[in-house]
C-alpha cells in the first residue's frame, strides 16, 4: 500500500455513513450483506446510499457479489488489513514492545 491508496480508504471512510457501513460489513463477513439492508440500517435512500457504497467501492474497501436477484456487499478484508499494516507498519520505532497492547487488542477481536 502507498500513501495515494491509504488516503482514498481514509477519505472513503471519513464521513460517518460510510464509516457505519463499512464497519457493519466487517460485522458481517464472510456472507456480506444485500444492498437493501445496507440502505435499510442507514435510514438514507437507495440514491444517497449508492452514492456512499461508490465511495467505499471506488477506495477498495467493499465489493458486490450477485447472488440471484440480489447484490451482496461485502468488506474487502485484505483492504483493511493492509491499511491496518500502513498505518502501524513504523509503530513505535520498531520497538515491538510498545506495540504490543495494540497488537494485543486486534487479536482479541
Amino acid at each position: 500500500m502507498n500513501d495515494e491508496v491509504a488516503l482514498a480508504a481514509l477519505a472513503a471512510l471519513a464521513h460517518p455513513t460510510r464509516l457505519a457501513a463499512f464497519r457493519l460489513l466487517v460485522r458481517h463477513e464472510p456472507d456480506g450483506l444485500a444492498t437493501g439492508q445496507l440502505v435499510e440500517a442507514s435510514g438514507l435512500s437507495q440514491s444517497t446510499f449508492s452514492t456512499h457504497l461508490a465511495v467505499l467501492a471506488k477506495a477498495g474497501l467493499v465489493r458486490a457479489e450477485k447472488r440471484g436477484r440480489n447484490f451482496i456487499q461485502r468488506a474487502e478484508i485484505d483492504a483493511l488489513r493492509a491499511l491496518m499494516l500502513f498505518l502501524a507498519k513504523d509503530c513505535c520505532q520498531g520497538r515491538a514492545d510498545l506495540c504490543e497492547p495494540l497488537l494485543a487488542e486486534l487479536a482479541c477481536c
